[in-house]
């Protein structure tokens, strides 16, 4: 049978996790042992040298050695026998400074000469060996026989049995094993718990998963068209993908920073940060309208996604543009109904002529409101705008002056800026002047260029904007609009249009008008380009218009048109 490497990542640690224990457990065991079978034989051969010295240290040995003759029944045979018997020595043998022996626990060998060569215990040296005699395998030591004067008369020499010392070794290891047993028990099953937890954290995948999971999840993140952003526990940044950092302008140096260091202070930040609570949070950062969900991690750290709805907002906007346009044709309709019934009134009444001039003023009158806006404005985006608010005005009943300083050459460097602005600004001041009832309401709008910097002024009869909340209406997200199904998200014009003019490096401001409501300005440098401008004429030099055009509307027995020109500056 093949045994198999399991898959899953918890039980590899397992295995790898209890052959470690195992193997740390049997090696320290080795390790133990084989010093402690040194550290017994040397605790039995200094057993023996001190038996040795104690019996040397006899001085009746050392006489009788010198005073009778080597007999099993001598003295000195019965000295050294009481002191192996006392000790549980394996022998105790005196020998005289020829290498006799006096005794031996063998009487048999009492008289011969030593097995082992005693010169070096006879010049005086003591000597301590595992060594083979007689008697088997033994510790031994050996020590000189010195009489009263310190004359060396012979030898002690002693022996430990050797397997009395591997008794002790053996005897040593089953306590020794037992504790390795329950280390390594402790080992597997801090093991195992390990192994639980990582298998709950990883929910069971292989190594071979999760290296493709990791795979899966680069590419994934890198490759979605939405922006990313991972935070840790302290807020700092974890994670950043290739949209959050277009979308956010972060690099990968962002990583591991936190979150109020690599991003201005504002709505933008307090959103990623968690400070704002709610879904689909609308936020704008560079320009791009961005919709941002924040969602809690189980590590205490949270994701964001961004989405880039820039593109989405302009096209609603353009949308509400077209039905505001749309609306403006109906009502234009029944006037145009109105205008066939007059001429055809006029036909069968037989007055010619006078049909013959109706037409012409009528057909005049719509032609030089389009001229009047395409000889100041030559730009074709800002000046199709200009005449669709103006249609749309119309229809709300606010007139769309254009003031007599306006005059853009066509040297926009990115008239969807200015579209965006403008557009912007118009719809905010239609809406403010047409919630409040009054005489003759209006909304200017001056568009002109300072070299190359755009100036867009827009001024209206509205309510105005108090000072305490003249910077606050550039936050995004502040409206004084109530919320609909159908709005989008309020509070992102106005903080659209100030992000637009700090991208140029100008501003954007609000004051407030002579005689009631308020005049928004932007400034734009660099907005239009140096080797497109031309040399234009002034504005007083352009033909002076009609500033009354509704008396002559009136004359010809038609409703007046809301688009005009007036001497009236904001």
């Amino acid at each position: 049978m093949r045994i198999h490497w399991p898959r899953r990542v918890f039980a590899q640690v397992l295995i790898a996790q209890v052959a470690i224990t195992t193997g740390v457990m049997v090696l320290a065991t080795g390790l133990f042992l084989a010093p402690f079978s040194h550290v017994l034989e040397d605790q039995a051969m200094r057993r023996a040298l001190a038996i040795a010295q104690t019996a040397a240290a006899e001085p009746e040995l050392a006489r009788d050695l010198v005073a009778s003759a080597p007999a099993p029944h001598g003295p000195v045979q019965s000295t050294a026998e009481r002191i192996r018997r006392s000790t549980g020595a394996l022998y105790v043998v005196v020998m005289d400074s020829h290498g006799v022996r006096w005794s031996h626990t063998n009487t048999a060998e009492i008289g011969h000469h030593v097995s082992t060569d005693p010169s070096r215990t006879l010049a005086g040296r003591e000597v301590r060996q595992i060594d083979t005699g007689t008697l088997g395998r033994s510790a031994r030591a050996k020590v000189p026989l010195r009489d009263a004067g310190g004359g060396i008369v012979g030898a002690v020499s002693v022996g430990i049995a050797y397997d009395s010392v591997h008794g002790l070794l053996l005897g040593a290891i089953p306590g020794l094993l037992r504790y390795a047993g329950a280390a390594l028990a402790v080992g597997v099953l801090a093991a195992l718990g390990v192994a639980r937890s990582l298998r709950r954290r990883t929910h069971g995948v292989a190594t071979a998963d999760i290296s493709a999971l990791l795979d899966e999840r680069e590419a994934m993140l890198h490759g979605i068209r939405e922006g990313v952003v991972a935070f840790d526990r302290k807020g700092r940044i974890r994670l950043v993908n290739d949209e959050a950092g277009r979308l956010l302008g972060l690099d990968a140096g962002a990583a591991g920073r936190a979150l109020d260091e690599v991003l201005p202070p504002g709505r933008t930040t307090d959103v990623l940060a968690g400070r704002v609570d709610g879904s689909d949070l609308l936020t704008v950062s560079g320009g791009r309208v961005l919709v941002a969900n924040r969602v809690p991690t189980r590590d205490g750290g949270a994701v964001v996604t961004l989405r880039d709805r820039t593109e989405l907002e302009l096209l609603g906007r353009e949308l509400d543009s077209t039905q505001g346009l749309l609306d403006a044709l109906r009502a234009q309709d029944h006037e145009h109904a109105n205008q066939l019934h007059t001429v055809r009134g006029l036909l069968e009444l037989g007055r010619y002529d006078t049909a013959v001039e109706f037409v012409a003023e009528v057909a005049s009158a719509h032609r030089a409101s389009a001229e009047q806006i395409a000889e100041r404005v030559h730009d074709p985006l800002l000046s199709a705008l200009l005449v669709g608010k103006a249609a749309i005005a119309a229809e709300r009943g606010v007139a769309l002056r254009i003031a007599p300083a306006t005059l853009l050459p066509d040297a926009v460097v990115d008239p969807r800026d200015l579209v965006t602005v403008l557009g912007n600004l118009i719809d905010n001041a239609l809406d403010a002047t047409a919630e409040r009832r009054r005489a003759e309401p209006f909304v200017e709008v001056e568009l002109r260029a300072e070299g190359t910097t755009g100036v867009v002024r827009v001024s209206d009869t509205g309510p105005g904007v108090p000072p305490g909340m003249r910077e606050r209406i550039f936050a995004e997200g502040w409206s004084t609009k109530s919320a609909t199904a159908s709005s989008r998200g309020r509070g992102l014009g106005l903080a659209l249009v100030r992000r637009l003019s700090e991208r140029y490096g100008g501003m954007a401001r609000v004051t407030a008008r002579a005689g009631g409501g308020a005049v928004f300005t932007v400034v734009l440098p660099e907005a239009l380009a140096p080797d497109r401008l031309t040399l234009e004429h002034a504005p007083s030099a352009l033909p002076s218009p009609d500033l009354h055009p509704q008396k002559t509307a009136l004359r010809a027995g038609r409703p007046s048109r809301q688009l005009t020109t007036t001497g009236e500056s904001p």
